[in-house]
């Protein structure tokens, strides 16, 4: 039944029919929507994630649905439970021939482990792709790239876990092995290659910036943040709060708008490699205070020198190793890691899943424990 008030408005205005029906329309879609978000729910909540004092604005904000959608790499990842040994098991390395890393592990958890790396690293090429289609007895030859790659990335594993546990491990046990960069792809996805200068029509600081690229995020900003202090480690600095009277440019020790720039850059290179803001790591009312940052910032900093290690200790000194379609397009440089070589846009790596639980062997260079 109808209200009095329109058949009087109709009444009245016998050719209007428009205002009473828009009315009537916009109530009605507003209850339609009302019962809808009672009855299933706020199809945008958000959570918000606050990492500083109330009042600040220093808080993260995301989706639920985006909260609770799974990384897809995580039902892709390959688990085995290790042996444990009962002693006097014959050792990987008095088996193979050539067993430089992992030759301390018993045949079974050798072979574990290979057939692990197998599935990160070259599920569809098998065991050939570091040891050629050749017989089991030939499989200690150095033949391959591939192989020599390898052996080194499993030293450099075990150091990740071993010796930057405050990067890692910060909340729980997490680690990483093969597939928290490589997702059962031969290369890893988001690694870098240097290709500064980008812009040629233009000589010094202008021709780093202004041209669209993959390492200044499809960004003006500088293209060369991830070498300068990723590869280079270049003190990372914006500011002073001090009279640059007395400053030169010149002087190293001063900050200059280019360095603000390139870290500028930097710092939105590891918001969008980690799915965060900038409060995340840095006090809105205080960014250049390291004296009132937010925990995740002593964790950042780790990270930072931890893949400045990774770029200089083990994956630069690989460069003649590769052959040439495997290096960079302008240098011929090896490639290199980031943030996102391992995050993949996530806070933690594949979620924080605990990937190296199964794994000890993975997780320092000495002798693995065996829970």
């Amino acid at each position: 039944m109808l209200p009095n008030w329109f058949f009087k408005w109709n009444s009245e205005r016998p050719a209007n029919i428009y205002g009473p029906a828009i009315l009537v329309g916009a109530v009605g879609s507003a209850v339609i929507v009302v019962v809808a978000l009672i009855s299933l729910g706020q199809p945008y909540a958000t959570a918000s994630i606050q990492t500083g004092p109330a009042g600040t604005g220093m808080s993260r904000t995301e989706f639920k649905s985006d909260l609770a959608k799974p990384d897809p790499s995580i039902e892709a990842m390959y688990f085995d439970e290790p042996y444990i040994p009962e002693g006097g098991e014959n050792l990987a390395k008095d088996i193979y021939k050539n067993v430089q890393v992992l030759g301390d592990l018993t045949e079974d958890n050798f072979n574990r482990v290979m057939g692990a790396m197998t599935q990160w690293v070259a599920p569809e090429q098998g065991c050939a792709y570091c040891h050629g289609d050749v017989a089991l007895e030939e499989y200690g030859a150095d033949d391959l790239y591939t192989k020599v790659v390898a052996r080194r990335m499993i030293q450099m594993t075990q150091n990740i876990n071993e010796n930057w546990d405050g990067h890692v491990n910060v909340n729980k046990e997490v680690g990483v092995t093969c597939f928290t960069c490589h997702r059962g792809e031969n290369v890893p996805s988001d690694i870098w290659f240097r290709i500064a200068p980008v812009t040629k029509a233009t000589e010094g600081w202008s021709a780093v910036q202004n041209r669209v690229t993959v390492q200044s995020q499809y960004t003006s900003l500088p293209s060369d943040a991830l070498e300068t202090y990723l590869l280079k480690t270049e003190s990372i600095k914006v500011h002073n709060l001090d009279a640059h009277a007395d400053e030169y440019p010149s002087d190293p020790d001063v900050p200059t708008w280019q360095n603000a720039e390139r870290t500028f850059s930097l710092m939105n290179y590891i918001s969008n490699s980690l799915g965060v803001n900038c409060v995340f790591c840095h006090n809105s009312r205080a960014f250049y205070d390291p004296g009132q940052v937010t925990p995740q910032w002593a964790t950042e900093l780790l990270g930072i020198s931890m893949v400045q290690e990774l770029n200089n200790e083990y994956l630069v000194p690989l460069t003649e190793v590769y052959p040439p379609e495997r290096l960079g397009p302008v240098y011929q440089d090896a490639p290199k890691a980031a943030c996102k070589t391992c995050h993949k846009g996530y806070q933690q790596p594949l979620q924080g899943t605990n990937v190296i639980g199964n794994y000890p062997e993975l997780a320092a260079t000495g002798a693995p424990v065996y829970d």
